[in-house]
């Protein structure tokens, strides 16, 4: 694994999501950060992608369900070469632009499915897979869903089917961080032991620390190695990771950094981790 290269994706996409929701004065900073690892990895060692051909039909496909943390996915497309030099203003989720406050398929390059309306992920994962398995394809399907989409009723549908159809080629993250924009998953009534209601239906589950780069390649690898049933990877994760002042505080689900938060999150990443 390149351990060292994915640290410093990791970082620096931090830094970029970070930047577009300043400079755009909007967006969703705690929720991005909170699954920079698990794109960091996906982008940097595992997926089957040619940032040249973004719909190259043999590649990976990705759905960040969990639309409203996409600064993380456009900063990962836009250091992969996605838009040729990487971008120097985002305009984040103004009106016309490429970047839109949730991922919009045919508009942005590299988004392989629009997503926001959330639950929907899962169950359009299982389409993309089971699409796979009857072409003959050897793509895989990754799923990035929150904790808190849980309580989706559509979501159970998809996880019902994709075990009914076997598809192995399917592998679901699960952004475990135990915040929702309402509050904490206790105080929403969210879904709890999510590892044994994806097992109930038949899926593989692996839990990691969805901060643990080598975890996160292990648990991949793992699934892609899984015969027979989908696998549900569940991330412990800390909403806000990166960033001492928003780790954990759901004030930072959806809030704009003041010049000041700014420059201070730009120096705490380059103190405590890499020079970007």
């Amino acid at each position: 694994m390149k351990t060292e290269e994915v640290k410093k994706f990791a970082d620096k996409l931090r830094y970029e999501a970070y930047r577009m929701v300043y400079e755009g004065g909007d967006g969703h900073p705690g929720p991005a950060f909170s699954i920079a690892d698990i794109i960091a990895v996906l982008y940097e060692d595992v997926m089957k992608i040619d940032p040249e051909n973004p719909d190259w039909l043999d590649r990976d496909r990705l759905i960040l369900s969990k639309g409203h943390a996409c600064p993380i996915l456009y900063a990962a497309l836009s250091e992969k070469g996605y838009y040729g030099e990487s971008v120097e203003h985002f305009n984040l989720r103004k009106l016309h632009t490429t970047f839109q406050g949730h991922p919009v398929m045919g508009k942005t390059p590299g988004i392989d499915m629009t997503s926001g309306s959330l639950g929907n992920g899962i169950p359009i994962g299982t389409g993309m897979a089971l699409a796979a398995k009857l072409q003959n394809k050897d793509y895989r399907t990754y799923v990035i869903t929150g904790d808190g989409e849980l309580q989706e009723g559509v979501v159970w549908e998809g996880v019902m089917i994709a075990a009914h159809h076997q598809l192995d080629n399917l592998t679901v993250l699960v952004d475990h961080n135990g915040w929702q924009s309402g509050g904490s998953l206790k105080e929403t009534g969210g879904v709890d032991e999510i590892d044994s209601k994806f097992a109930s239906f038949g899926w593989k589950i692996l839990h990691i620390d969805g901060h643990d780069h080598a975890a996160i390649k292990a648990a991949l690898m793992e699934s892609a190695g899984q015969k027979g049933s989908p696998t549900a990877i569940i991330c412990d994760c800390v909403k806000g990771k990166g960033l001492s002042f928003m780790e954990n505080n759901n004030d930072w689900h959806k809030k704009v950094p003041t010049k000041e938060q700014f420059e201070a999150a730009r120096g705490l990443i380059e103190e405590e981790k890499h020079e970007l």
